[in-house]
């Protein structure tokens, strides 16, 4: 299953660090996007927003001050759920998902894992 995770960073104190790796650990394969770029687990984060196919889950660790300008983005993937993890959450992007059959879910994709429920 291929994960986007926007909000990926290099520091592996974040969450958008820790996540690459559980992700990974669990079989999930991984495209990352985040404000700098570099390298996690040997996979890059882009600062741009690549043509993606096939995204099942897109995983948000950014507020939802930062997710305006990516709407239009993550919608056209068109991804079977979004996830919107603690401190992430958004409710104008989470009616504009249900509009277009797109699941949001408000909960944490470390503790999905860890529970065998992503």
């Amino acid at each position: 299953m291929k994960t986007l995770v926007i909000g990926a960073t290099t520091n592996p104190d974040r969450y958008g660090n820790i996540v690459v790796k559980k992700l990974l650990n669990y079989g999930n394969e991984v495209v990352l996007m985040g404000p700098k770029t570099g390298i996690v687990e040997g996979i890059e984060i882009f600062n741009d927003r690549p043509v993606l196919k096939d995204v099942h889950s897109v995983t948000l660790y950014i507020n939802s001050e930062k997710q305006e300008d990516w709407y239009d983005y993550i919608i056209d993937l068109a991804p079977k759920r979004v996830v919107f993890n603690p401190g992430a959450e958004n409710e104008e992007l989470s009616a504009m998902l249900e509009e277009n059959n797109i699941e949001p879910v408000n909960a944490c994709t470390l503790t999905m894992l860890s529970l065998s429920l992503y």
